[in-house]
């Protein structure tokens, strides 16, 4: 039997973003109202990350974060404390399987891009002290702040090109990594949107619409996925989150990895990708096949956005399919994203989330021999 893993990712890992309690989406409305102060949303928070963590570790996860409990949204945080950066309208939508569509906002480049305090160096210390297992801190990817709102999201007086805003963008990155990981911070995980949508055909042609050849497009964010990584700490994993799209149970893109499959593995110098596998949405395994041997693949087959708990044995059976591409000891499993990446939160209870999460280590305990 393959040995457990000691070190980060786990075999049984999660995305980061988890259900916000109700004294925590109460919190966050009386402080936007002015009702309460800051002083106190940060007590509340601290309240529900204790809870929070207690869960994670109680299912017996050995990766825990405080579910992203002190941002409004996965991304929203990064905004609110990069200099040059604001909110604007996103030019694509999410869906559902019935064809609804729901807007979206978006960031956009106001002005020079610049990290003048930590990002998420609060959220480390915190959950470094509350956790006994080891602490994750997620960050919205890099291509993040750039593709939903393609070059339109760039003034065009604070940067010439997307080009030379990549290059302080990484900046930005490489200078909050390496301080987390002065911190003590050893995984760090990058959600990104834009690689997933970039292998669905119809956001591929829209891209190309808009003006921009999708395969550069990719090459210029493995370039910016180079410069956020290239000088993080040895003592750091990363790890790149791929995602669909997590608001309300809706999603923004389909089709299976292929487009991007040989670029995103070799080329961005992370150690792990979280892959989300959970609906035929994603295509198949075939595309494991580019994964380097120094590489590990966080399957994403249990869903965070339905009650529905999954069989052990479908699981099981979904491991072993992937095996046809890649080793089972670059395997693990998690959920296919985050149950909350905005403060609303995805159509399911802690009852579910729990029942999820103490799925996958039981699952990680008959595949691996531990989690």
């Amino acid at each position: 039997m393959i040995a457990p893993r000691r070190n980060p990712p786990f075999r049984a890992d999660h995305v980061g973003s988890l259900l916000r309690p109700k004294t925590l989406t109460a919190a966050f409305r009386r402080h936007q109202a002015g009702e309460i102060g800051d002083a106190e949303l940060v007590a509340a928070q601290d309240a529900a990350i204790r809870d929070v963590v207690a869960l994670q570790e109680g299912a017996g996860l050995h990766s825990i974060t405080d579910g992203e409990f002190r941002r409004a949204s996965y991304w929203a945080r990064f905004v609110e404390r990069v200099d040059g950066l604001e909110v604007r309208e996103a030019l694509f939508t999410f869906h559902d399987d019935c064809g609804n569509e729901l807007a979206f906002t978006a960031p956009h480049v106001a002005g020079k891009v610049r990290r003048t305090r930590p990002i998420a160096a609060d959220e480390y210390e915190y959950l470094r002290k509350t956790a006994r297992e080891t602490p994750k801190i997620t960050l919205p990817s890099p291509p993040t702040m750039h593709f939903w709102r393609l070059d339109q999201g760039i003034d065009p007086a604070a940067y010439a090109s997307a080009d030379a805003f990549f290059v302080d963008l990484a900046a930005v990155y490489a200078g909050e990594i390496a301080h987390l990981g002065a911190l003590g911070a050893t995984y760090v995980q990058l959600d990104d949107v834009p690689f997933a949508m970039l292998c669905d055909p119809q956001v591929r042609a829209r891209v190309a619409a808009a003006g921009f050849d999708p395969d550069t497009l990719i090459d210029a964010y493995v370039r910016l996925f180079q410069g956020a990584l290239a000088d993080r700490p040895t003592s750091v994993t990363a790890a790149v989150h791929l995602c669909r799209g997590n608001f309300k149970a809706h999603f923004l893109s389909a089709g299976g990895y292929d487009a991007v499959a040989e670029k995103l593995f070799n080329d961005i110098p992370a150690d792990a990708f979280f892959l989300e596998y959970d609906t035929p949405r994603a295509g198949d395994f075939a595309p494991l096949r580019f994964v380097p041997e120094d590489r590990t693949v966080v399957l994403g087959l249990v869903s965070s956005k339905t009650p529905t708990l999954e069989q052990e044995d479908d699981l099981l059976a979904r491991i072993d399919a992937a095996t046809k591409y890649i080793t089972l000891d670059q395997l693990a499993i998690s959920p296919q994203c985050g149950f909350a990446s905005t403060v609303s939160g995805n159509p399911v209870t802690v009852d579910d989330e729990r029942a999820k999460l103490a799925l996958l280590v039981r699952v990680a305990q008959r595949v691996w021999g531990g989690s």
